[in-house]
C-alpha cells in the first residue's frame, strides 16, 4: 500500500506548490488533481506502466478509453494527426473548458491502453489553474479518468478521492470543491459539420451551436451504447452509482410527489432505510429517512449538477438502501444531469 500524500492549495496558486506532484507524475506515479468538472486521476499518457496503474487503482474495464488532458494547444502536435477545421473552431471557442474532442491519434503517441485499441483519442484542456499548472510542469500529456473506484459516484472534493483511493495512489492535489460537478462533454466530428455527442456534460448542446452555428448536433442511438466498444468514457457501463437501489421519477409535480411518498411508505414497511433527492422547493414534502436537496430550485440546474455526486455519496455514508430522485427537463445542463442520474439508477427511470 502506498502512502498517499495530500498537497493543500491555499490562496494564490504558486508554481512551487505543485513541483513535487509534477515530479511524481513524470516518474510514472498516479496523482489526483482538481479540474473544473470533477477530480481526475492522472498518469503519463505515454507510459503503459503508468496507465496500467489507473486501471488497477480504479478497477476499471480495460476496453473503456481514457481522456488525455493537455495544458496548451501546442501539445496536440505530438498527440494527434491532422483534424477537421471544425475541431479547431470548437477549441478556440470552448477550450480551456469541459469539452473533450475525439481526434485521430498519432501512432505511438500514447499507450494503447489509453485508446482501448481505437484509432482515436479524446483530448481536452481543463479550465482549472491547478490542473493546467500541474500538466504544464509535468510536461507530458496526462491520461485522467475520474479519481474514484469504477462505478462509484465521481469525486468533487479531495475527501471523496481519499475515500476511494487512499493508499492506492501517490498523491492528491486538494484544490477544494470542483465547479461544474459533472464530467466533460465528449464529442466526435462526423463529416465537415456534424458534432456527435458521445457523452453529455459540462458544455451544453446550445453552447456547441454557439461556437459552431453552421454545425448540426447528433447523438448516437442508445442501442449502440450497449453493443459497441465504447468510443468514449461513460458510454457503456453503469456509472456514478450509490450503493442503495435508486429510481428516477420525472413528470407532473403532484403525481411525482404522490408516487414517491407511496414508494417510501412501502419501503419503510419492509424495514428499508429510505432516501429522497429533490429540488429545494420540495424538501419538506417527503418523510424519507434521509432527504437531500440538489441545493437549489428546479430552475437552478447548474447548482444541481454541482451537488449531485456529493449527495449520492452522502446516501452511502448514511446507509440508505432505497433512493428516489426527482428528475428534470433534458435541456441545457439538464441533459447531462439526467444522463448521470439514469446511469446512477441503472436506467430505472419512471416517467409519470
Amino acid at each position: 500500500m502506498k502512502m498517499t500524500k495530500v498537497w493543500q492549495l491555499e490562496g494564490e496558486l504558486l508554481a512551487g506548490q505543485l513541483t513535487e506532484a509534477a515530479e511524481l507524475l513524470k516518474a510514472g506515479e498516479l496523482v489526483a488533481f482538481p479540474t473544473e468538472t470533477v477530480y481526475g486521476l492522472g498518469a503519463d499518457a505515454r507510459s503503459t506502466q503508468a496507465v496500467e496503474q489507473i486501471f488497477a487503482a480504479k478497477g476499471r474495464p480495460s476496453d473503456n478509453p481514457l481522456i488525455v488532458h493537455i495544458a496548451s494547444i501546442g501539445q496536440l502536435d505530438e498527440l494527434v494527426l491532422p483534424y477537421p477545421e471544425l475541431a479547431s473552431r470548437l477549441m478556440q471557442q470552448l477550450w480551456p473548458g469541459p469539452l473533450t474532442i475525439v481526434l485521430p491519434v498519432k501512432p505511438g503517441a500514447v499507450s494503447p491502453l489509453v485508446t482501448a485499441g481505437l484509432a482515436t483519442v479524446g483530448v481536452r484542456m481543463p479550465d482549472h489553474a491547478a490542473a493546467l499548472e500541474l500538466i504544464g510542469q509535468a510536461n507530458c500529456p496526462v491520461a485522467a479518468p475520474s479519481a474514484n473506484r469504477s462505478g462509484r459516484p465521481s469525486p468533487t472534493t479531495a475527501a471523496h478521492v481519499l475515500e476511494d483511493l487512499d493508499g492506492a495512489i501517490a498523491g492528491i492535489v486538494d484544490g477544494g470543491a470542483t465547479g461544474v460537478g459533472l464530467e466533460s462533454t465528449v464529442v466526435e466530428l462526423a463529416g465537415d459539420n456534424v458534432i456527435r455527442i458521445l457523452r453529455p456534460g459540462g458544455v451544453t448542446p446550445e453552447q456547441l451551436l454557439l461556437a459552431a452555428p453552421d454545425a448540426m448536433i447528433d447523438t448516437p442511438p442508445a442501442k449502440a451504447e450497449a453493443t459497441e466498444a465504447p468510443r468514449s468514457p461513460g458510454m457503456k457501463y453503469t456509472h456514478y452509482a450509490p450503493q442503495g437501489d435508486m429510481e428516477i421519477v420525472q413528470g407532473d409535480a403532484v403525481e411525482m410527489t404522490a408516487y414517491i411518498r407511496q414508494a417510501i411508505a412501502q419501503a419503510k414497511s419492509e424495514g428499508l432505510k429510505t432516501g429522497a433527492l429533490v429540488f429545494a422547493e420540495r424538501e419538506g414534502d417527503f418523510d424519507a429517512d434521509v432527504v437531500l436537496t440538489y441545493g437549489g430550485g428546479k430552475r437552478q440546474l447548474e447548482q444541481a449538477a454541482q451537488r449531485l455526486y456529493a449527495a449520492l455519496r452522502q446516501f452511502d455514508a448514511e446507509g440508505v438502501q432505497r433512493i428516489w430522485a426527482e428528475g428534470c427537463e433534458e435541456q441545457g445542463i439538464g441533459l447531462a444531469l439526467m444522463n448521470r442520474l439514469a446511469k446512477a439508477a441503472g436506467n430505472q427511470v419512471t416517467r409519470l
